[in-house]
This record gives structure tokens, sequence and C-alpha cells, in this order.
């Protein structure tokens, strides 16, 4: 793998592209440092602590990489384009429009994607300026801890920090797109592994302050659940598929045999986030509904990660939204109308309706184990925390799984490019 590593930068357009990538990357963390104007710090620094690791701050932080609890400039991290990006990628089933542009090919995905950026900004601006609000009003619940300034809290002032978090936003995206063009992997995928890994280390560090045996035996959990998930992540069900012989013109195209990849686990990481973001919602409204009992009921069942209630609605959520995604993201009936417009069937199936009916049998039993593994993933912590008296567990469900997807994406994309150029690649 060194040498591997080694070939990589003796390609010169190569060694460019990972350069660039780092360099695109070296500038998003040091966004991520730095604060927005009016806000303390250590007011901020103070008022997390404050809530522990059952809180709606470190709620809230588990989709900035860190950013957040600092206010940084791109405190809001890429979130808001991937709610975007699931937004559009809903309507597409609901809108015509939507799905005759899907269907256009190249331009329509440029019109696709245009929109998707409207959607980030508006996105940006509503988020940031709820958070704004947010960390003010939770001042009362946050131990009488105030993240503002006295006399800060001004129109102009929240004005001013709406308009630089919307604009870390936009940059974010733009930098994004810039990997993507000219640099190593799927930029928005980079930019989330980059936040993601930049916390392991820090939390590690706790674990280890804490207890030593605790930290061996966290790291060998780390290791056996990312076998595990790169065991899942590459499972899938191969749907032969048989093309019959067609004359075309005065030509006669040969038949062949291919097969259909169904994922086990179809849904890839939006199930958790889907999830996680139907349990931010109570939150969200806790810290403007000042009731007793709803602030209870909040704080013990639906931010409680070491609560049985917590776990069980958890749990069926991600299995729930595993089943709703992959019904939209792989539609069956159109695949059987592809395979017969070409000539092709699977053998024993007759073409049409059964088709899809048999696709959809085979998509509803591969769903549910990686719906579950989904779950078991997500909920680790949960179990962890329930067992053990520790702040952080650095392997929770969504980290884990963006960082291996992105890290398989990513090596992927390297080999097939020295692969290209006669080199010995990563994967033997």
């Amino acid at each position: 793998m060194l040498r591997a590593f080694v070939n990589a930068f003796k390609v010169p357009d190569l060694r460019k592209k990972i350069l660039f990538t780092l360099f695109i990357i070296a500038v998003y963390r040091f966004g991520s440092h730095v604060p927005v104007p009016i806000v303390d710090i250590s007011r901020l620094t103070a008022a997390f602590k404050s809530q522990g690791q059952g809180g709606f701050l470190s709620f809230i932080d588990l989709f900035s990489g860190g950013a957040l609890t600092r206010m940084a400039v791109f405190g809001l991290g890429i979130m808001p384009y991937i709610t975007s990006s699931i937004i559009m990628q809903l309507l597409t089933v609901v809108i015509p429009k939507l799905e005759q542009w899907q269907k256009q090919g190249e331009t329509g995905i440029k019109k696709i994607n245009q929109w998707t950026r409207y959607v980030t900004v508006v996105l940006a601006l509503l988020q940031s300026t709820g958070l704004v609000f947010l960390f003010h009003s939770g001042a009362q619940q946050l131990n009488g801890v105030d993240v503002f300034r006295p006399g800060t809290f001004t129109a102009p002032n929240i004005a001013l920090i709406v308009l630089i978090m919307t604009a870390g936003t936009a940059t974010i995206m733009w930098m994004g797109e810039l990997i993507t063009q000219r640099g190593i992997g799927n930029g928005m995928s980079v930019m989330i592994f980059a936040s993601v890994i930049s916390r392991l280390p820090t939390e590690g560090r706790a674990i280890l302050l804490q207890s030593n045996a605790k930290f061996v035996v966290v790291l060998l959990i780390g290791l056996a659940l990312v076998v595990a998930v790169v065991f899942v992540e590459q499972g899938q069900r191969r749907i032969p598929v048989q093309y019959a012989k067609r004359v075309v013109g005065r030509r006669m195209t040969t038949g062949g045999s291919t097969y259909i990849p169904l994922k086990v686990n179809q849904a890839g990481v939006i199930p958790i986030i889907f999830a996680s973001s139907v349990l931010y919602f109570p939150t969200l409204l806790a810290s403007v509904y000042h009731a007793n009992w709803f602030t209870n009921f909040v704080n013990n069942y639906v931010t409680n990660q070491r609560s049985l209630v917590y776990m069980a609605i958890y749990g069926m959520l991600i299995v729930f939204f595993a089943y709703f995604y992959t019904a939209i993201a792989f539609n069956p009936v159109d695949t059987a109308d592809n395979l017969r417009k070409y000539g092709g069937f699977i053998p024993g199936i007759r073409p049409g309706q059964p088709t899809a009916n048999y696709l959809n049998d085979v998509l509803v039993r591969i769903t549910l184990p990686g719906s579950l593994f989904l779950a078991a993933i997500a909920l680790l912590p949960s179990i962890v925390f329930a067992f053990w008296v520790i702040q952080q567990f650095p392997f929770g469900g969504t980290s884990l799984l963006i960082t291996v997807g992105v890290a398989l994406e990513t090596m992927k994309q390297l080999e097939s490019q020295l692969l290209m150029r006669h080199y010995e690649g990563f994967l033997k």
C-alpha cells in the first residue's frame, strides 16, 4: 500500500489533484475554527460542557463536525446542502417537471443541481437565523449561561451573523464542487469525511485520559465495526439478466448476460440522517416552548441516549426510513420497463409486471437485514453510554458509515487512476 501511495505522487496530474484536495480541506478546517463576531466563545464552550452528552447542543454538533459549538464561519457545515439534496430527490418523485429534467441527461442534471444550490442558500438562511435565536433563548436552559455578550443581541448584529454563516455555507458548497471537478473523490463527501475525522483524535484522547482499558476496548470495537461496515456496504444481491438476440437494421446483435446489483444497504446513511432530524424537532421545539412537562419529556426520553425509549424510537425510525428511501431510490417498475425495451429478461420471470413484482420482493427481503444493521450501528453509542460512564464515543453510526463509505469510494477512484497508468493499485 505504501508503494501505491508513492506511485500516486509520481503521476503529475494525480499529484496535483491530491494536493489540491488537501489544500481545500485545510481551508475548510481553518474556516471551522474562525468564530463569528459578537459571540463569546468561552461562554459557548461552558454552555456546551454544562449540557453534557445528552444536551441539545451536542445533538446539533453531530451535524457540524464540532464547528457549530465554536459558532464558526463554517458552523453550519455541509448539512444544508445534504438536506437540500434530499429534498430535491424526494420532490423528483412528486413533481413531474423535476422528473422530466432527471430523464434529460446531463442538461437536466445541471438544472436540478442549480435549484439544489438555491434551496441550500434558503435553508442556510433559515437554519442560521433559527440557531442564533436558539442560542440566545436557550440561555435559561444552559445554567444561566448566555453565549452573546451583554447588549450585543441587536438586529444589525443578528443580520451580520446570519449573513456570515450563510456565506460560509455557500463557500463550502463551492469548495466541494471544486474538489469534484479538480480533485479526488466526491467533493461534498470529502468535506463530510474531513469533519468526521477531525473529531476522532479529541474524542479518543478523552477516553484515553479516563481509562486505558476502556480506550483499548473502544479501539477494538471500532476496528470490528469498520470490518462489519465494509462487509455490509459491499454486500449485494445480483439479479441475473439475459438479453435476447435482436435485429437492428441489417445487423443482428448478439445476446448476452449481465446482472442487476441490489445492495443490502441501498439507502446508505440517509435513514440515520432522517431519523436524527425527526428526533431533532422536539429538541428545537423545547427551546421555544418552555412547559415543564414537555421539557422534562424531551430531556429524559428524546435527548437522553441512555433511555430505552430513545433507543426504541430511534431504531424504529431508522428501519422505517430505510424502507422509505429505498422505495424512492430504486423503482422496480421503471427497471422492468427498461429491461423489456432493450430485450432483457430475468430467467424464469416473465417480462413486465411480474419482473417488477419479483424485484420488489427481493428488495424488501434484503432491505430488512440492511436496515437492522443500520439501527444497530446507530444505537451502539447509546448502548455503550448505558453500560459505561464515558462522555464521548468516537464510532457513532453516522460518522462511521460516512467515513468508511467515503474512504472506499476515494480509494476506488485512486485505484482506477493508477491502473490506467499501469501502476499497481491499493486493492489487491
